[in-house]
């Protein structure tokens, strides 16, 4: 299976350079006492304003025997007064301690131009986005029983981004999450579904756990002509299946060279009660070619 996913992102990469005029490849490492992420990914521009890719994942996890694989595909529609993304994505089958997970959905975000005031430098936009996911997995039901089953749920985000001279970047965001299937009598669920395939929860971490709703924000300082930027993000959550809790993001990302740059980031997560503490590293080089 292993050799088989493998083949399918060299594959898709390799179509992806046909006639290429440009491609923006990615490459990401994260690593947390819990588990280890890889993920690479490009992005290839057809057209003035369209473009298409592939990526691919695999985490390490403590909590499952076998490594988890995911594939999206994103497709994307970018111009002045508006932008669009669709990512469908899927989980490749993982068999852990003789239990199956599997997981697939589809994800959108519309981001549409409020101001665009090129005299005095001040940029605003406001994003929306819809998700849905189905997942195979475990619920854990009030009483303590278990059930093998698949299971939906869907997540909306409404945000506020507004830049200043080019120099200052503020963001607000919210997200609520919706369960079709129910989740009144859901004490715990076990599944491979990382929740920010639906949308980000301002983390490194991959969550498992059934968001209720989560709100943050986002500061960055850019230097436009270095191309370097220092950023600080705060977000807020609550769950059905976990404590809420606080998450806390710096980063800094820089040019290494006219068609490379780096990002560096450092991710401290608490519940709000402080009984559970993480800290997650995040690494990822952008390329252009």
């Amino acid at each position: 299976m292993k050799k088989l996913f493998f083949l399918l992102v060299v594959l898709g990469f390799s179509s992806l350079s046909v006639s290429a005029g440009e491609i923006t490849g990615t490459a990401d490492y994260t690593g947390a006492s819990a588990f280890q992420q890889v993920k690479v990914g490009g992005l290839w521009q057809f057209g003035l304003n369209w473009s298409t890719g592939l990526e691919a994942k695999m985490a390490d996890e403590k909590a499952f025997k076998n490594n988890v694989y995911e594939v999206k595909v994103p497709f994307q529609f970018s111009s002045d007064a508006l932008s669009f993304s669709v990512t469908p994505f899927y989980y490749l089958k993982n068999t852990s301690d003789s239990k199956d997970y599997n997981a697939f959905g589809i994800s959108s975000q519309f981001i549409l131009m409020l101001e665009d005031n090129a005299v005095d430098e001040i940029y605003s936009h406001v994003f929306m986005g819809a998700a849905f996911a189905r997942q195979e997995g475990f619920l854990l039901a009030e009483g303590g029983d278990v059930h093998h089953q698949y299971y939906s749920q869907a997540a909306y985000t409404l945000g506020l981004h507004k830049n200043f001279y080019r120099a200052f970047s503020f963001e607000v965001l919210g997200t609520l999450f919706q369960y079709p299937d129910g989740v009144s009598n859901v004490d715990g669920w076990r599944g491979i579904l990382d929740q920010q395939d639906l949308v980000s929860l301002q983390t490194y971490e991959i969550v498992h756990e059934l968001p209720k709703y989560t709100f943050g924000g986002r500061i960055t300082r850019m230097w436009a002509e270095k191309r370097a930027t220092i950023y600080l993000s705060y977000r807020f959550g609550e769950f059905h299946t976990a404590d809420p809790e606080h998450s806390f993001v710096i980063g800094n990302s820089f040019t290494l060279a006219s068609w490379a740059s780096l990002d560096f980031g450092y991710n401290h997560l608490r519940t709000v009660h402080n009984s559970h503490k993480r800290d997650i590293f995040h690494a990822q080089l952008k390329f252009v070619f």
